[in-house]
């Protein structure tokens, strides 16, 4: 069988790295990718062959919806003839327009109930697959066919963090290594409403008593914050992979998404600083009590926060239902 996976952002390329790894010792996988945030370096990380196909389009909400068919077309031209027989993707909004197109059955995994895209991609897909704990009502706001869809159980992290090589992790943990993992908001993301650069004096108030690990979405995000206000930050000079996040991490501070619930998921320490609508799979995490949504945050809570929390194991549970989903994703894509 011949696989089409299309990796639109960074999350993605952990999300299915696992499952490629598998896929290819018995299929033919193609990747497809665009230039956005770590997603190429990331690829390169794991060793994998990609083909890139078109560019991100900034955070203009006009562009992306001109720029949209564009990418699609692209997309079209570079896999006619290459003979797909499934395409799967999460959150890639081109995936399953182009699927439709090729006239190939297609996969949409998703977990953002306030992603525009997934309109489109909800009526093109062959099967819609979402968290056990999103509404059927929020997927037929969103177009969606309810006979499309198969919930999995947990959450999209514990898919693959389940996964993660738990020795790496403990070894390098023994090296007593303490830092504040910082992550910015997506600041060109579609659905992304709240406030840029928040989070700047909270930063430069830290850094003075803390090792900070700044991870930017991007080389023009990295720019801001190599400034001399923010000097004594570390930015990796390329993404640390979840291992050694894993290992180093006494506090994660998380303006975006699915770096802070990797983090929350981890058993780290983590609070949300969120300035746009939270989704259902962060409110799951937080009524699990796995981390805290603090939009206005400072240095006292920060202190207070962390003299009051402490490291606790990987969730079991969310461990447990993402070997589940695992496998019922991979079923579902080999249901021929």
């Amino acid at each position: 069988m011949k696989i089409w996976i299309d990796l639109t952002n960074s999350p993605h390329v952990n999300f299915f790295a696992a499952m490629i790894e598998e896929l290819r010792r018995e299929h033919e996988v193609l990747l497809t990718c665009r230039p956005l945030a770590n997603t190429i370096d990331l690829l390169k990380q794991k060793g994998f062959e990609y083909h890139v196909v078109g560019s991100h389009y900034g955070a203009s909400k006009l562009k992306k919806s001109l720029c949209f068919p564009v990418r699609v077309l692209q997309l079209y031209s570079f896999l006619r003839g290459r003979h797909i027989d499934v395409a799967i993707s999460h959150s890639s909004f081109y995936s399953p327009v182009v699927a439709r197109m090729l006239g190939v059955r297609s996969i949409y995994i998703n977990d953002n109930e306030h992603a525009a895209g997934n309109k489109i991609s909800f009526l093109c897909a062959s099967t819609i697959m979402v968290p056990e704990f999103l509404s059927m009502d929020s997927i037929r706001r969103q177009w969606g066919n309810p006979k499309k869809v198969i919930h999995y159980p947990g959450v999209k992290e514990g898919i693959y963090l389940a996964r993660l090589n738990k020795k790496n992790c403990d070894a390098a943990s023994q090296s007593g290594v303490s830092e504040i993992f910082i992550r910015p908001e997506p600041w060109t993301a579609q659905y992304y409403r709240g406030a840029v650069n928040f989070m700047d004096d909270l930063i430069i108030s830290l850094k003075d008593k803390y090792r900070i690990v700044l991870m930017p979405r991007g080389e023009r995000q990295a720019e801001h914050y190599r400034q001399a206000q923010f000097q004594g930050i570390t930015i990796p000079p390329e993404p640390l992979t979840l291992e050694d996040m894993a290992a180093r991490c006494s506090l994660f501070i998380g303006a975006g998404g699915t770096m802070t619930r990797e983090a929350a998921v981890l058993g780290i320490p983590t609070i949300s600083v969120y300035q746009s609508e939270l989704l259902a799979v962060d409110r799951y995490l937080i009524d699990q009590e796995y981390m805290i949504h603090k939009k206005k945050l400072t240095m006292d809570f920060v202190v207070k926060f962390l003299n009051e929390n402490s490291r606790s194991s990987p969730r079991g549970n969310l461990m447990s239902k993402g070997r589940t989903a695992f496998d019922l994703i991979k079923a579902t894509l080999l249901d021929a």
